[in-house]
């Protein structure tokens, strides 16, 4: 199972905000390319970006940040989301060494841009299905729409995306432990990988997680844990890899 550390971007630096409010943030690095290497040097062996000003622009706001990061680092595989709403901006990321586009609000809000973009970047899509209570939420998770979350994964699956990313919004950066359960219940539905997100807190929420591996999770992205050292990057990955 990856382990795959967050880099939040937001006015060029690298903070962590609180259930995706911008008003919430706490700032861990000035620049996030010394927050990337730091997770590098630990052992992560994939990263996990998101341009925040993008995601409430709808286009990219901190592109040279993710830019820098992915030179600086030609073999880890980063994957970025936030502000991807056209084909132009996913060529400028793959171009700029991005492994893997994640599109958020308007996957759900155009769906047909999901088979578009699949046909055209093959093995590069990653969708973000953000959700409450099984509905997917949108726009920054200012808004729950009425679409059921297995619904559109097994859309998405079908339109030919390399994974989704599943983040139960409720847990976001409140250190709650991840939702387990709900995370199990999307991989099974489905037979392209889960990344999970949202709440990881302490080891055991991996552990946790390593129990369901086999139902379809590949990963998971891990954010305020790691700022705030309640969980050891290089430990959990000899976790994982035991």
């Amino acid at each position: 199972m990856l382990l795959i550390p967050a880099i939040d971007l937001k006015d060029g630096k690298c903070v962590r905000l609180r259930q995706g409010r911008m008003e919430d943030e706490t700032v861990f690095a000035d620049d996030p390319l010394d927050m990337a290497q730091r997770w590098v040097d630990a052992g992560a062996r994939r990263l996990h970006l998101v341009d925040l000003n993008g995601a409430f622009a709808g286009q990219p706001v901190n592109a040279d940040v993710v830019h820098r990061i992915a030179e600086a680092f030609p073999d880890v595989p980063i994957q970025v989301g936030g502000g991807i709403r056209d084909e132009d901006t996913v060529q400028l990321y793959l171009d700029a060494g991005v492994q893997y586009v994640i599109i958020g609000t308007k996957a759900v809000s155009a769906p047909h841009f999901i088979n578009d973009l699949c046909l055209e970047f093959p093995g590069h899509i990653i969708v973000g299905l953000d959700a409450k209570d099984g509905k997917v939420a949108i726009d920054g998770w200012s808004k729950l729409s009425n679409h059921d979350v297995i619904d559109m994964a097994q859309r998405f699956e079908r339109d030919g995306v390399e994974a989704i990313v599943y983040t139960d919004i409720s847990r976001d950066g409140m250190m709650q432990g991840v939702n387990v359960e709900a995370t199990a219940r999307l991989a099974a539905a489905i037979s392209i990988p889960v990344i999970a997100s949202g709440g990881i807190s302490k080891m055991d929420d991996i552990s946790a997680l390593l129990e369901v591996e086999d139902e379809g999770i590949m990963g998971t992205i891990i954010g305020r844990a790691l700022y705030e050292g309640t969980v050891d990057l290089a430990e959990a990955q000899k976790l994982v890899d035991g």
